[in-house]
């Protein structure tokens, strides 16, 4: 059974259909949408500031949700997938982004819509990721502008695909 924690009198809310793997540790001021997803020993704790999670949202294993003191909350629209082992901290992320395995995304740093953060990636501090961009590297900086295939076979088919894979787990 997942880990829910109380801190400070918050409790997380979670919206309907949401899967927590047995392992995933969620704490404090964190609410999310429907058919959300949090997986082996991913890690979303809200409990120095809050964390808003949209709805179609999968938190993959060893993925850490996290914020600084009364300084960066966490806000992630719909349809977006942080990968294996990703940190995301203290920034917003906008609707139909794909986080990749071993990403870091750092305070107040804005990820728009439809936007791919390459594995490995380092997000700096307070950089703006502009709509349709895929970012990659240490400090990450654009690589290439989205095309119809990237979004349709990989942002929107992963985020789909997590909600498929939680429901293997709901028996």
């Amino acid at each position: 059974m997942a880990l829910i924690k109380t801190v400070n009198g918050d409790t997380p809310k979670f919206g309907k259909n949401c899967f927590l793997a047995d392992n995933a540790t969620i704490v404090g001021d964190v609410a999310t949408g429907d058919e959300c997803s949090f997986w082996f020993n991913s890690v979303v704790r809200g409990d120095v500031h809050y964390i808003r999670i949209g709805n179609h949202v999968n938190v993959q294993d060893g993925a850490i949700i996290h914020c600084t003191y009364k300084k960066a909350p966490v806000n992630i629209g719909n349809y977006v997938s942080i990968a294996h082992g990703a940190i995301v901290h203290g920034c917003t992320i906008h609707d139909n982004v794909l986080i990749g395995m071993g990403a870091i995304i750092m305070d107040h740093a804005v990820i728009e819509s439809n936007s791919i953060i390459a594995a490995g990636a380092i997000v700096s501090k307070n950089t703006v990721v502009k709509t349709g961009s895929v970012y990659g590297g240490v400090p990450a900086k654009k690589i290439k502008d989205i095309d119809k295939g990237l979004m349709e076979g990989e942002i929107q088919r992963i985020a789909k695909s997590y909600s498929m894979y939680a429901g293997w787990y709901k028996g």
